[in-house]
């Protein structure tokens, strides 16, 4: 639905019943469109329902500015748990600046980005066997939110999503973290199958 705001200028709106995401936040079901006057300006707003019941309010005119937009579909939802197969992309080494990536890109509400995020801190989690403080909450948050989309756009219940997304993620990380020692072993035993030796290590032809 298109309408104006009190400018003239044309905004998307949305229905009661849509399924939306709101940056750094998640994805919810509008509850209600309500008219409130917050100090001394009324205005329209979305009432979202975000998991967990918990209550959210985003003017309606400032939303499209806010990043909010609609809950991607299923076909995208199996684009996303494809990334997760994926190998991680390249993070910095530095700290402040990983964080500060990191945090740009769930800042977009691109649930792409999102998905990166919650597959490299993954990955580095399992590889260092813990994170910082404040990137065991950044995983957290990020994955609550890739989550929410998820089980919206998929149909799913949050448990089948969460186990979705740890399956997805072991078996990425088991494809692109097993050490160059146990390839070489891997590959040798594939060619000892289907080459046979004889005691003296010679091929029998």
């Amino acid at each position: 639905m298109i309408d104006q705001d009190w400018k003239g200028e044309y905004i998307k709106m949305f229905n009661v019943g849509d399924n939306i995401v709101y940056p750094m936040h998640g994805a919810g079901t509008i509850d209600s469109i309500e008219e409130k006057e917050i100090l001394g300006e009324k205005q329209q707003y979305y009432v979202i329902k975000m998991p967990g019941e918990v209550m959210v309010m985003v003017p309606t005119a400032k939303a499209e500015s806010m990043g909010v937009r609609s809950v991607i579909d299923s076909k995208s939802a199996g684009e996303v748990l494809k990334l997760l197969e994926q190998d991680e992309t390249e993070m910095s080494d530095n700290w402040n600046k990983r964080y500060r990536d990191n945090l740009d890109k769930m800042k977009t509400g691109d649930i792409y980005q999102v998905a990166d995020v919650v597959r490299n801190l993954s990955f580095k989690q399992k590889e260092r066997g813990t994170l910082s403080t404040g990137e065991k909450k950044m995983l957290n948050n990020a994955k609550l939110i890739l989550v929410s989309e998820l089980v919206l756009a998929e149909h799913a219940s949050k448990d089948e999503i969460e186990k979705l997304i740890d399956n997805k993620i072991d078996m990425s990380y088991k494809e692109f973290r097993v050490p160059t020692e146990a390839k070489i072993d891997l590959q040798q035993s594939a060619v000892n199958k289907f080459i046979p030796f004889d005691n003296t290590g010679e091929t029998k032809l």
